[in-house]
């Protein structure tokens, strides 16, 4: 098809600034402004011109790195945040938008004959843009799910000898495993011989959770360092002891502070006033 002549890409040619202008406006309308807010109006326009460049090389079948312009643009529309609903309804926008400007003095018998040749044309990038989005969205969220695992469970060392994993949010089975598994590598690799776990942010201690925890103090002490639970609210106490949960093996205090000043102890350190500086 790329020898022949092609009515649809001469057309796109000719046309494109003006196709490409018409497209813009149309994506205005349906936005409703969760977009334009994001994006300014150059933005949103070089965006435009930009999926019928890829159009046309796609056409014209002379990009020799297609598929990869394909993805950088999918990746594009990702990072901007745009939905795959916007993109669906603003792609067939743009099929419509140049089918009608193609075919506005054309016979009904002559629009007929293109409605095949523009579907073979404008439908199979589509489908490339829409499998690329969704390809490029999963690749986002999975980087953003380690990066996220990674935070989630962080071992800080505080003095030397003693560190902290302050916890924030919901403990499920996934990141307990990457708990234990922070745990374990943070005490040999600081040579802790105290870990202070921090509950203060954690919003709910149920059997589950503290069964976790439990497993997390047993797996400490086995590598050679002793566990404190620090950030105990009266409303997780309470909790814990309405479900019966045994801490017994574990030390435990109400704050961060507390728990460092015995921590301190355990290594044989105090914190000594000075007194008021002059």
């Amino acid at each position: 098809m790329n020898q022949e002549y092609n009515p649809i890409l001469a057309f796109l040619r000719e046309n494109q600034t003006e196709i490409a202008e018409s497209w813009f406006a149309a994506l205005k309308e349906l936005d409703d402004r969760k977009y334009s807010e994001l994006m300014s109006d150059s933005a949103y326009m070089n965006t435009a011109q930009d999926f019928i460049n890829v159009l046309l090389q796609h056409m014209e079948g002379t990009a020799e790195n297609h598929d990869q312009l394909v993805t950088n643009f999918s990746s594009r529309l990702v990072q901007a945040g745009w939905s795959l609903t916007f993109i669906t309804k603003g792609v067939k926008q743009l099929g419509l938008i140049i089918f009608s400007k193609m075919t506005e003095d054309a016979a009904e018998e002559d629009k007929m004959k293109l409605v095949w040749e523009f579907d073979q044309n404008f439908s199979p990038l589509t489908e490339e843009l829409l499998l690329e989005y969704a390809a490029s969205w999963e690749r986002t969220v999975s980087l953003q799910k380690i990066a996220l695992q990674e935070l989630s469970a962080p071992l800080i060392p505080v003095f030397e000898h003693i560190t902290v994993m302050p916890l924030v949010g919901t403990i499920d089975t996934e990141r307990a495993k990457r708990i234990m598994e922070n745990l374990l590598d943070g005490v040999v690799k600081h040579r802790s011989q105290v870990v202070l776990i921090d509950i203060t942010g954690v919003p709910v201690v149920d059997t589950m959770v503290a069964h976790h925890i439990i497993q997390a103090s047993e797996a400490v002490r086995l590598v050679g360092a002793k566990c404190l639970l620090v950030g105990i609210r009266p409303e997780i106490a309470q909790t814990i002891v309405n479900l019966g949960i045994n801490l017994n093996q574990i030390t435990t205090k109400n704050s961060l502070q507390k728990g460092i000043e015995a921590a301190l102890e355990m290594t044989n350190r105090n914190i000594v006033s000075t007194g008021e500086l002059v």
